[in-house]
């Protein structure tokens, strides 16, 4: 205990846990997670053509360690809405603070750098904009919008804030056009408060995803979740029996990973025949599709749900 004041005070066992979350070592990594980067020439002209337009991709910013495969197949994944996000989720290395202004021509900048390249899916993401009153939803519509225009032939899905819930900007958003729309629950239930910002939420998460598919059947909804965050086989199966009840298609599954040593450490690393055993669960529970392993992140192999399920550009969000 500690003294504030004249008063005797003791973190709550919460606070006491993560802080041991964020200040214990994570453990050595194993070698099924470590993969050799590969750059492909022929993709050059993509990475040249966004840095032009000052526009950058998650793939790049973040290291993925599975760019060079998505690429090659033609899916990139873009951030809009800048490059600071309104909140503090201690698995994200994204920077904090009040963003800036919105920029109303990214739609069109957008839109423009992808005409004329391979991209057969583009999935579209953002940093959490709590500053704006729909949280950047209709930024995110235009930006489905004109590249549906330009680009008809790519495939669009947005891995969109919750919009702290507001399902009129949920609407917004599954009206634009796109095929996927995606909001990521990230964790378990029980560890939701330790890993994410105070304002997202678990149930909120399902709400949201829940109201995109009764708003728009035709249209696939997806989520992810990260393991090796101290989550518990049972609190696994409960997520999917909770995503299946709220009619989410697609579930993917990867592995957590420390991006700095100030985030939270790593609880353990999830083997490969741990992440292939809930692919089978999330499959015998009816979903779309599972896509499950330590190197998977939330739009990795985005393009094989539509070849494998047969659902082309005009089955879904049009």
């Amino acid at each position: 205990s500690a003294f504030r004041g004249n008063r005797c005070w003791a973190p709550s066992p919460a606070a006491s846990k993560l802080r041991s979350a964020l200040r214990r070592p994570s453990p050595r990594l194993p070698e099924w997670l470590r993969k050799s980067a590969v750059d492909f020439p022929a993709l050059h002209d993509l990475k040249v053509e966004l840095r032009a337009r000052k526009l950058h991709t998650v793939c790049e910013e973040a290291g993925c360690p599975n760019m060079g495969e998505c690429w090659a197949r033609g899916v990139a994944t873009i951030m809009i809405l800048g490059d600071t996000c309104t909140r503090r989720c201690r698995f994200c290395a994204v920077k904090t603070g009040l963003p800036r202004v919105l920029d109303l021509d990214e739609p069109r900048r957008v839109a423009e750098s992808l005409r004329g390249t391979d991209l057969k899916h583009l999935v579209i993401t953002s940093v959490d904009r709590d500053d704006l009153d729909d949280g950047g939803a209709a930024h995110y519509a235009a930006c489905v919008r004109a590249i549906r225009e330009l680009n008809p032939d790519t495939a669009v899905e947005a891995l969109t804030p919750d919009f702290r819930g507001d399902k009129a900007c949920v609407e917004t958003v599954v009206d634009s056009g796109l095929q996927v729309f995606a909001q990521n629950l990230e964790t378990v239930e029980r560890l939701t408060h330790v890993v994410r910002d105070r304002r997202a939420g678990y149930r909120q998460t399902l709400d949201v995803l829940a109201h995109a598919k009764r708003h728009r059947p035709d249209v696939i909804t997806k989520t992810s979740l990260m393991l090796g965050l101290g989550e518990t086989d049972s609190e696994i199966r409960q997520a999917l029996d909770d995503l299946a009840a709220h009619q989410v298609d697609i579930v993917t599954f990867g592995q957590y990973l420390r991006p700095t040593p100030n985030h939270l450490a790593v609880e353990r690393f999830v083997s490969p025949d741990e992440f292939a055993r809930y692919r089978d669960i999330g499959l015998a529970l009816g979903f779309m599709e599972v896509v499950s392993g330590p190197l998977v992140r939330s739009s990795y192999r985005a393009d094989r749900v539509f070849e494998q399920n047969n659902v082309g550009l005009g089955e879904a969000g049009t």
